[in-house]
């Protein structure tokens, strides 16, 4: 009988202790950025917590039959039940060069791209919310993206500084995963691309394409160092796609095929002489539960993304706008030495998916890639995106779905 593996895309929901924690690293990390010191002391009780919680984490996802598990990113702080950003957050705290910018992303400017000329517009300015401003504009409509940190920009050289920070993940998730009785090449970390780091505002860079490259030297430190130290590194790229829906009026496909390029060499130079069996990428269409009319369809860039230097290629298969797209895999032939890690389970409803229907999921992709070549998993994150009891029975159902598939091979 094949063995199907399983997995999630990162985010796990944090403890109340944790996010009460978090609320306090939060306004440290916003102390730090305005140049103010923070004590020993607060920073002592906080990795402590971190690493028990951490350790706790790990054993539970070992408990519901995970079999590469990460650390929940409980390294990146979140300081509310429900925040969208934290995977990319995390990042200001880890970058020098950055400061607090005064302009909120938000209420930015709109921007027009032009053919040939593809940027991105404001937050607010985004296609689908357009479409639906009685949706968005409604607190009670369930679109709201969580408690968001004041933004930095880059009004320097950028540069990396969260050696200590990513040093922390790493001995959390190794301590957690010799707790749990996993192999210590099970675990991965989640690091932000270049591409979905350059979305802050630049001040110093002659271009945004020399802004993006500069992420790339400044996000190489902690790929290297999560590599190095033997455990997989999952890059969190949803601006791939994510990007369409906030470049306004709606670019050509070619168009943005080029816009996109840049990320994914920059990324790739990131990722130079990393062995890509130690690398996943994911890429979605954003966390928030909104329509989604605007997404681009993954088989525009499936290509693109297949050319990053990572064996593993995490992508939402599961909520409805995304879930018919598995037919791609019927004509797309997986390329020698890649793994697809497609969501089977999806952060985007309440509902618990039954394990038939997890299932039949996987048994479509298993079936036209091979059992081997697929780790079944989440959308998107679940930390942040829904109730943690909600979490832990999907990741159940998960788990009870490839069991019953991997019978059927």
């Amino acid at each position: 009988m094949a063995t199907i593996r399983t997995s999630h895309a990162g985010s796990l929901p944090r403890t109340p202790e944790l996010i009460e924690a978090n609320k306090v690293k939060q306004a440290q990390n916003t102390a730090r950025l305005a140049g103010e010191s923070v004590s020993q002391e607060q920073e002592q009780e906080f990795d402590e917590l971190l690493a028990a919680s951490v350790t706790d984490l790990v054993k539970r996802q070992k408990n519901l039959g995970i079999s590469l598990p990460n650390d929940g990113e409980y390294g990146h702080a979140m300081a509310a039940d429900f925040d969208y950003g934290a995977w990319w957050h995390y990042s200001f705290a880890r970058t020098g060069g950055l400061e607090l910018d005064d302009v909120d992303k938000w209420d930015a400017p709109a921007v027009r791209s032009e053919p040939g000329k593809t940027v991105l517009t404001s937050f607010g300015d985004r296609r689908d919310r357009n479409l639906f401003p009685n949706v968005y504009s409604d607190a009670d409509a369930g679109t709201d993206t969580g408690q968001q940190p004041q933004f930095p920009k880059a009004t320097g050289p950028i540069s990396y500084i969260g050696q200590d920070q990513v040093n922390r993940d790493i001995s959390n998730l190794k301590t957690g995963l010799a707790a749990a009785g996993y192999d210590e090449r099970a675990g991965y970390i989640n690091a932000l691309s270049p591409g979905s780091a350059s979305r802050i505002a630049n001040e110093y860079y002659s271009s945004d394409e020399e802004f993006i490259w500069a992420w790339a030297d400044v996000l190489r430190e902690e790929y290297l160092a999560i590599t190095e130290a033997g455990l997989t590194v999952q890059i969190d790229d949803p601006s791939l796609a994510e990007n369409f829906d906030q470049i306004n009026p709606e670019p050509s496909f070619d168009d943005y095929r080029s816009f996109i390029q840049v990320r994914i060499d920059a990324l790739n130079h990131a990722l130079r002489g990393i062995d890509p069996a130690q690398v996943r990428v994911h890429t979605c269409w954003g966390s928030w539960h909104g329509p989604h009319v605007t997404d681009l369809p993954f088989v525009e860039i499936v290509d693109q993304v297949l050319s990053i230097n990572a064996a593993g290629i995490t992508f939402e298969a599961a909520n409805v706008r995304h879930e018919h797209e598995w037919r791609i895999w019927e004509e797309k032939k997986l390329p020698e030495g890649k793994y697809i890690i497609p969501g089977i389970v999806s952060h985007s409803t309440n509902v618990v998916e039954h394990p038939e229907l997890v299932a039949e999921r996987i048994s479509r992709f298993a079936g036209l890639v091979g059992p081997e070549n697929v780790v079944a998993s989440t959308d998107c994150g679940l930390g942040g995106r829904v109730h943690p009891d909600i979490a832990v029975a999907k990741l159940q159902s998960l788990t009870e779905g490839a069991e019953i598939a991997s019978k059927r091979f």
